[in-house]
């Protein structure tokens, strides 16, 4: 037996004024989208911005559904309307965000499973490194520069051919 140990490098920033003028504007597209979220069961509403390489944004709120889990998370609402609308165009960043009036995100919000899952497909699709841009409605804002880091042991298309 051999114990293995996995690493992720990532960047913390205190506020916004640390980051890059690209990633600066993206979390504002990404908190701009928050507000279109349709969320009436969770009531915690999350935004999203995909910048793609030809400097495009598009943005995608969760949209839930009473017949959950019909619904769909923003950064898959942000990814397949890129992928629908600009399929030959590779993904360069996407930003999330949230805001509930429940209680105070002040941690930065991570994708789910199946969100990790849609970015990390359309990352190998374009064999483009997506950067994500993470921040609760508050706090610290994370970076890690590639989905595979949060993805590591990856179910991709390989695994469906003999």
């Amino acid at each position: 037996m051999q114990k293995l140990e996995l690493k992720i490098a990532y960047e913390e920033y205190a506020s916004e004024a640390e980051l890059e003028e690209k990633e600066k504007y993206l979390l504002q597209q990404a908190k701009q989208a928050v507000s279109g979220a349709y969320a009436p069961y969770s009531k915690f509403n999350v935004g999203a911005a995909v910048l793609l390489k030809n400097g495009e944004v598009i943005i995608g709120n969760n949209q839930e559904n009473a017949a959950s889990p019909s619904g769909l998370c923003a950064e898959r609402v942000a990814v397949f309307a890129a992928g629908a609308n600009h399929p030959s165009i590779a993904i360069e960043a996407i930003a999330i965000t949230c805001k509930t009036n429940r209680f105070n995100v002040n941690e930065p919000i991570m994708p789910c499973g199946d969100c990790r899952q849609a970015l990390l497909e359309y990352e190998l699709r374009h064999e483009s490194k997506i950067k994500l841009v993470l921040m609760g409605e508050t706090g610290i804002i994370r970076v890690i520069e590639s989905v595979s880091d949060l993805l590591p042991f990856v179910f991709n298309g390989k695994g469906l051919s003999k």
